[in-house]
């Protein structure tokens, strides 16, 4: 423990030199910083050696006051009485119960791999000894095989393996590279001498390969290699260079033979030009993804020649082949889930179409089920489809990739709060659809009247309601104005008793009420789509002061001609009143009929009919 705490103090001089240093003389700066690591780094590795003597000694302590525990009181009276088996019987149950330790660990304890001269793993450590961690006992064992194959002198043979109380030492002359102890033989399931040979022939073997590999010779053949990559990759680049070329002029001369304008009708959508300008950007694009691929390719093999660099193109490599790996084993690892997604899709899709087929049956009333309209069928198909789109998702939602990830829930929860704020109003008008579809107050065809709106459904769905009126205009109603209004339907009755059409004339009281039905009743006869049968009705409405109000009650099964059935009845109304000699006044009209003009047109009149003179009479006084 005095070493190492002189040492750290070493090491604080030394950095609080070099800062002063540093001030002094700013030209000799880096040298003397450098130099400085370099004392660091190998204080600091004598450090780690000396805590790990410390840390085996202090192992080696705790196991034989271990032991002394076994030795029961017979023994100390009797020191001649079986004590290589008890010695033997405290080994087995230390091993055993490190074994069983080991075994539990065995799925939590991550290994750290010991890096060989060429940045490689030549083995891993599972067990710490003393107070050096797994991390910190690989580190030290590759930094001190670094450090043997940068040695110039070093004698390949004098690296040996050495007994050391329990444990085996891999070691070099004086210093020890590693120790080799019963928990690393238990993780590794070997006996403690063969991993020792193990491990001492995988040392030996990097560091001879090493210096190899960093040899005058090898050197010289790894520049011929590069200068061969180097030729190859411009070869490569010049003939895709080349074949672009070529084609692009074989496109171009061929141009009016190959492409045609791309049109449908009498819009073009491409031209000649266009499509040749396609065609080359496409090829342009090409080519500079081949460059691309290529150039990627071949990075990652000039970097694997030279041993400093090969962890740059295992780095390169894996930007590209880790997602695609990746990849590769997510889509494994779903088929199972994407089989039972396929199987949920199917069956759900022809159990849809059975449903489907049954209510398409109820629509063409070869099904009937009582108290159920035919004209519910397809809206009440539409609503348990959705139904059974959402069971499916339901179904099909924890085998989704990603399902149970907060990013999928939240996506899932802001999903949820704008369509439950966005849309209040459209789920009023489809509620209101709803209701509108099985209340049956009019279907598609209908002539109806919603407010002040009179036209014939065109259109109806769970959002909106459309209808075309007499003008031929098309009007979109919302469903939830519909249900919170009254609505008026001129054609749900029609197939039984017909529509009464309808309307009201006011006629003085010195036209007989008699003769005024007649004329109402010949002039709905004569005018078109008012059946015969039932027969036309007069109704008086009222008595005013100075006329009667007649109403004329007409039936018709062709509702959607309301328009053109008042006017020609009006017409009628006109022509027979007037044929009859009937004025139609208006309501407050008043005239002396002496000196007066009828108000009936001329051409109803006699040609001999002239005014009648005024009377005048005088009383005498």
């Amino acid at each position: 423990m005095n070493i190492s705490l002189k040492n750290i103090t070493w090491v604080l001089f030394l950095l609080f030199s070099n800062m002063l240093v540093a001030q002094l003389n700013s030209s000799e700066n880096d040298s003397v910083y450098k130099k400085l690591i370099k004392d660091y780094d190998q204080i600091l590795s004598e450090i780690n050696y000396q805590k790990e003597i410390i840390s085996l000694r202090q192992m080696d302590l705790k196991r034989k006051l271990n032991n002394s525990h076994f030795l029961d009181t017979s023994s100390v009276n009797n020191p001649k009485k079986n004590q290589t088996g008890i010695n033997a019987s405290s080994k087995n149950e230390s091993y055993t119960s490190k074994r069983q330790k080991i075994d539990v660990q065995r799925k939590k304890v991550k290994g750290y791999p010991v890096m060989g001269i060429l940045n490689d793993t030549i083995l891993f450590i599972h067990a710490k000894i003393g107070e050096l961690t797994i991390e910190e006992r690989a580190s030290l064992i590759s930094t001190k095989i670094l450090e043997l194959s940068e040695d110039d002198f070093l004698i390949i043979d004098s690296i040996q393996i050495m007994t050391s109380d329990d444990a085996f030492e891999i070691v070099y002359k004086e210093k020890t590279i590693m120790r080799v102890s019963e928990s690393d033989a238990i993780w590794n399931n070997s006996e403690i001498r063969e991993l020792a040979k193990n491990h001492h022939q995988k040392i030996v073997n990097s560091i001879v390969l090493g210096k190899i590999e960093k040899g005058f010779a090898k050197t010289l053949f790894r520049i011929g290699l590069i200068l061969i990559v180097f030729v190859i990759a411009w070869l490569i680049f010049w003939l895709i260079n080349r074949g672009y070329k070529k084609l692009a002029v074989n496109i171009q001369s061929n141009k009016e033979k190959w492409l045609k304008d791309l049109a449908y009708n009498n819009y073009t959508f491409l031209t000649e030009e266009q499509e040749l300008n396609v065609i080359l950007m496409f090829f342009k694009i090409s080519r500079w993804l081949l460059y691309l691929v290529f150039l990627y390719i071949s990075l990652p093999i000039l970097f694997s020649i030279f041993p400093f660099s090969r962890a740059w193109a295992e780095i390169l490599f894996s930007l590209v082949w880790l997602p695609f790996k990746s990849v590769l084993y997510a889509v494994w690892h779903f088929l199972p889930n994407l089989f039972s997604i396929l199987v949920i899709f199917l069956v759900m899709r022809y159990f849809i179409k059975a449903v489907k087929y049954i209510f398409s049956e109820i629509e063409m009333e070869k099904l009937t089920i009582a108290g159920f309209h035919p004209d519910w069928s397809m809206p009440t198909y539409g609503i348990i489809r959705v139904l059974l789109y959402a069971f499916s998702f339901v179904l099909i939602f924890p085998y989704l990739p990603g399902s149970d990830s907060n990013i999928f829930k939240g996506v899932s929860v802001f999903i949820g709060i704008l369509f439950s704020l966005g849309s209040s109003t459209a789920i009023a008008n489809m509620v209101a659809g709803l209701v509108i579809t099985y209340m049956r107050p009019f279907k598609i065809g209908d002539r109806i009247k919603i407010a002040q709106t009179s036209g014939d459904v065109i259109e109806k769905s769970l959002l909106v309601t459309r209808i075309k009126t007499s003008k031929n205009e098309i009007i979109t109603i919302p469903n939830s104005s519909i249900l919170a209004g009254n609505t008026v339907n001129y054609s749900s009755d029609v197939k039984n008793e017909g529509l009464i059409i309808y309307t009201t004339v006011t006629i003085g009281y010195d036209v007989p009420w008699k003769n005024m039905y007649e004329a109402l009743i010949e002039a709905a006869l004569k005018t078109q789509f008012i059946l015969k049968e039932p027969k036309p009705f007069v109704l008086q409405t009222s008595l005013d002061d100075f006329y009667v109000s007649y109403q004329i009650n007409s039936y018709t099964k062709t509702p959607n001609k309301q328009a053109r059935i008042y006017s020609n009845l009006h017409q009628n109304i006109q022509d027979v009143c007037n044929e009859r000699g009937i004025e139609i006044l208006s309501p407050h009209y008043r005239s002396s009929r002496d000196g007066n003009m009828t108000t009936i047109p001329s051409n109803y009149i006699p040609k001999d009919y002239e005014a009648p003179a005024f009377n005048v009479n005088l009383n005498k006084l």
